[in-house]
Parts: C-alpha cells; structure tokens; sequence
C-alpha cells in the first residue's frame, strides 16, 4: 500500500470519528426532545381546575366591597392522605388592616396565601375563608382570583411585550400604563427603550435588572383596583434603594385595602397594624407589634436558624419605646440593628 493511499484511509478514518460523535451528540438531543415532547403532552391531559368559570355562588357585582377576612377553624392539605399544613386556624382580619404574618421557616405562612387563592381541591380542605362575608369556596375560581392582588417575591414575567406584562388582557389604557410606570420610577427608561411599551420581554427580564423587573409587579399591582393584597416579602432580592422605594409605593399609592405581608424576618412585619405568629401550621399568637413584643414571645425571641436573626427584646419603662436588637452571625461577625416601635 503507498503512502497516498494510508493518508486516505487515515483522513477517512478521523471524518468516520467525527461522523460517530455527531451521531451520538444528535441521539442525546433527540432524546431531550422526546422529554420535552412527553411533558407537553402530559400537560395537555392536565385536567381543567373545577369551577373556574362557575360555581354555585355568585358574588355581588362590586364584591369585595371591605377586604375583610376571616378563616373559621380551616384546614388545608395538599393531598387528603397527608398531615394539614393548616390546622384549623381561626383568624379574623378587618378591613384595611395591614398584617404582618411571621414564623419559621415550614410553619405554613405561604399556605395562607394557597388557601385564599384556592389552590388546593376542595376535598382537601376543611373549614371556611369567608372575604366580606361570602364564602370563597362557593363562587368561582376567576371570581375570587380576579378580585385578589399579589406581588411576590420573585418576579412573574412572561416572554411577551413590556404591555403585555402589565396589562394582559387590555383592560387600562396607555396613560394608565404610563402612570403606573411613573409611580414606580420606571417611567423615564421606558421612554428611552425603542418599542417602548412594546418592548419584547423575556420571561427573566431581558433589558431589566431583578430590582426593576420586581418594580413591573409593583406597577401591574398598582393598575389593578383591589380591596385585597398580598405581598410575599417582594423585597426579599432587591437592593436597599429599590426597598425603601417599595415601601415608600406601598405606603402612598397602595392604599384603601386590605394587606397581608409575609414576612420572613421579624423586622418586616414590625410596621404593620398587627402580626400573624404561625407555628406548625396554627395561629400561635396574633396582636399587634407593641402587644406581642411587650409578652416577650418565646415564638418571637427564638426566631433563629441559618438564614434568620436571633431577636432579642430590652423594655425601658421610663420610656415608652421598646427597643429590638438584631443579631446576625455571619463568619463570626456580629451585625446589631435597631427599630423602635412607637
């Protein structure tokens, strides 16, 4: 055999290498799409949640008129052959109140927020939420969902326009939009972008930073008129300044309602009208901040794991202010905040 004809079974050869890897690496991609193709097809066979449209109540037109709340002895599970996430709680909430509802991490604080979307089935509920004295179990899913108003703590976006995202179903007009934008300092770089409110979006917020992206939940919470919200500590990822400025919105521009907070850290829901302790599931004391500080709660003092403070309680009796110290361990370091309750 001569030297040209080596180096051509040799070049076959390595194209016959590559021909094998390329061959592997599509097998390996087809599968991922034969996963991805099995998922789409399992969520068409997802059935539809019963009585999204209707239900055997109809609430009044104007519904919620107050924003009050009550939980009458209700359980909530996820499946019937579990233990009850909620077990019982009876919690009377009037309106326009701000609550602040704390607890370590598993003591079901996000389960409140569930039982009032109803995103759990009915068999696996027990008890009554009643929202102005009509049962939320009775009337349909998009009666009570579309009546309730909620920033959470990771922002929702959708691979859609900037408009979309605010208003997905064109119920307010462009000066609306823009006034909601306004509100939340974003007005100006919206004005700045070439679609402006057209501006294709990503579902993580391609040309916006998580602080603004959060502040796009603000806006669209704004735009939609509810005797009801909840926030799930919409602050939890953003800087200082994009805090206070979230504070600053809620206080202003969100009023006339209803508002739940969860609260991760003692020091969130200590500005609220009154506090939700949850402990296993169960209301374990609820009052307001000068009441429960003042007991010197053993659910409040002992508040501590790897991501939450220790807090400690000092009363001067000459002085009507009670004082929380906030101890945070990081690599041996101790950090000390101050709040004072009037």
């Amino acid at each position: 055999m001569d030297a040209s004809s080596v180096a051509l079974g040799l070049a076959y050869a390595i194209n016959l290498l590559d021909l094998f890897q390329g061959g592997i690496r599509q097998s390996a991609e087809t599968e991922n799409h034969m996963i991805s193709a099995e998922r789409i097809d399992e969520y068409f066979h997802i059935p539809p949640e019963p009585g999204f449209y209707k239900e055997e109540l109809e609430p009044p037109s104007n519904w919620p008129i107050e924003g009050r709340i009550e939980f009458d002895h209700y359980k909530l599970s996820y499946r019937s052959e579990l233990e009850s996430l909620l077990k019982g709680i009876n919690l009377k909430i009037e309106p326009h109140n701000k609550i602040g509802i704390i607890g370590r991490t598993g003591a079901s604080k996000s389960s409140i927020f569930q039982a009032l979307f109803r995103f759990t089935d009915k068999s696996t509920t027990y008890g009554n939420i009643l929202i102005d004295e009509v049962d939320i179990s009775r009337i349909s899913l998009n009666d009570l969902r579309s009546n309730l108003n909620i920033i959470p703590q990771s922002p929702v976006l959708f691979s859609n326009t900037l408009r979309y995202n605010l208003d997905s179903f064109n119920h307010y007009t462009d000066e609306q939009l823009w006034n909601a934008l306004e509100a939340v300092q974003l007005k100006t770089k919206i004005q700045n972008l070439k679609d402006k409110l057209n501006t294709q979006m990503s579902e993580y917020g391609s040309h916006f930073s998580v602080a603004e992206c959060q502040l796009i939940c603000v806006a669209r919470a704004i735009l939609k008129p509810s005797k009801i919200l909840l926030i799930d500590e919409a602050t939890a990822h953003v800087d200082t300044k994009t805090d206070e400025l979230i504070q600053q919105i809620l206080r202003k521009k969100m009023t006339n309602h209803t508002e739940l907070t969860i609260a991760h850290r003692v020091n969130t829901g200590i500005d609220s009208d009154k506090i939700v302790i949850m402990n296993d599931g169960i209301v374990a004391k609820y009052g307001t901040p000068r009441e429960l500080l003042t007991e010197k709660n053993e659910l409040l003092t002992n508040m501590n794991g790897d991501d939450e403070p220790v807090i400690y309680l000092g009363i001067s009796l000459q002085n009507p202010i009670i004082h929380m110290n906030s101890f945070t361990k990081q690599q041996s370091n101790y950090t000390c905040s101050m709040i004072c309750v009037d």
